[in-house]
């Protein structure tokens, strides 16, 4: 019997080992997302994984509760008039960018290229083509690091309910080692910001070392 995701989620017992299962790549999101990357590959859709599930796949655990993809605005109306019926619902009614797997009752959430992250307000990072930002990991293609990594700034620097997203920043900061020099891959309007958050990691880990010694 296929288990429900939802109700997974929904017991602090069943969450936790999900969580436990989604980091060693056999949960049910696991099983969802490898699904959705082969379904939208036979479907000649291009895409790009995003959000929490990116920082997953780049290296940073996290457990979330949906999968984020982006889409051109054509992969979206082809994704709605292919797959919908076949694998993927509406997560409601009339729902448009806002879907659920059909076995897994998996969240899937759709942005689409040219749309502005954090506020939604015009910027100077704004979401790519999918067709020129990927790489594979795990046979899955996954939005590039430095892409991930300015559009979470630029959402964080934004939207005072997104905050998380600079988090995130920071952890990954740390999970990749990343230098000051990585400024550089990243949009002028959002390098001042990570600076600063690489510089309080910096500092917090020479801290550490002192202390240790």
């Amino acid at each position: 019997m296929q288990q429900d995701f939802q109700q997974i989620i929904a017991s602090p017992t069943d969450a936790y080992e999900e969580g436990r299962k989604l980091f060693m790549g056999k949960s049910l999101l696991n099983n969802a997302l490898r699904r959705l990357a082969t379904d939208l590959e036979a479907h000649g859709i291009d895409y790009s994984i995003i959000g929490a599930i990116a920082l997953n796949q780049h290296g940073y655990r996290r457990f979330t509760e949906d999968i984020d993809v982006l889409l051109t605005k054509e992969g979206l109306q082809k994704f709605r008039d292919e797959l919908i019926g076949l694998g993927y619902r509406p997560a409601f009614e009339g729902a448009t960018k806002k879907f659920r797997t059909t076995d897994e009752n998996v969240p899937v959430e759709i942005i689409t290229t040219g749309e502005y992250p954090g506020d939604g307000l015009p910027k100077p990072v704004r979401f790519p083509d999918p067709q020129d930002n990927f790489v594979v990991i795990d046979s899955v293609k996954t939005i590039p690091l430095e892409k991930l990594i300015e559009l979470k700034l630029a959402s964080g620097m934004t939207a005072p309910d997104r905050l998380k997203d600079l988090a995130d920043v920071q952890e990954m900061i740390k999970v990749k080692s990343l230098d000051a020099s990585f400024a550089k891959k990243l949009d002028a309007s959002v390098r001042d910001k990570f600076l600063e958050l690489q510089k309080a990691v910096a500092r917090v880990s020479s801290n550490t070392e002192i202390e240790g010694d």
